[in-house]
């Protein structure tokens, strides 16, 4: 009963749009509206106001980070891991926004920080390395999803891994008209004018 509990607290919590509630709060309309459409702080930089897309990044991680620290409190690491898969869930497919939420990046990142901030640092590192090598968010996204359980395994455990594997496989599901673009070799880059869809 814990887990189920644990999964719901994080869902609820991951499925605050705060990129919406953010880009309205500032004028900037509905974000939903804009660029790729979704609700993550990559698209509501679009809008050009960096502020917003800094909060709407940190909220972001925050509200993946604070219901897997509480369940982690209560009920263990597993409830922990349970949680941050809720969470992810939640800003993925949130049940107000019909089901449809942002790609998962900055909850990601939040979720390995609670869980291990080592493996959370070389998360970003990877991402950092991948977008100034290759100026694609997406593949660096993508890249950093996709290394995160090897990095999972070998600094922690099994259990961080089998977590991040499927938080890679919904970020890869989030991405895939991304990664459809970067097979025909048609993603635009970091600071291109093209709009991704």
């Amino acid at each position: 009963m814990n887990f189920i509990i644990a999964a719901v607290i994080g869902y609820l919590c991951g499925s605050i749009p705060f990129g919406l509630l953010l880009t309205r709060a500032a004028g900037l309309g509905d974000i939903r509206s804009i660029g790729s459409g979704n609700i993550g702080a990559t698209n509501v930089l679009r809008t050009g106001n960096r502020w917003i897309a800094f909060f709407t990044l940190v909220f972001d991680a925050s509200k993946a980070a604070l219901p897997v620290l509480f369940a982690q409190y209560y009920w263990g690491d597993q409830a922990a891991m349970l949680a941050g898969i809720g969470a992810f869930l939640g800003h993925c497919f949130p049940v107000w926004l019909n089901f449809k939420g942002g790609k998962g990046v900055s909850c990601f990142i939040g979720i390995l920080l609670a869980l291990s901030w080592p493996v959370a640092l070389i998360f970003c590192a990877v991402w950092l390395v991948i977008a100034f090598a290759q100026k694609m968010s997406s593949l660096a996204a993508l890249t950093a999803a996709a290394t995160a359980p090897v990095f999972a395994y070998v600094v922690n455990d099994e259990w961080l891994a089998a977590t991040a594997g499927v938080l890679a496989v919904i970020l890869f599901i989030q991405h895939r008209t991304n990664l459809a673009r970067l097979l025909r070799g048609t993603e635009p880059k970091i600071g291109s004018d093209k709009k991704a869809q």
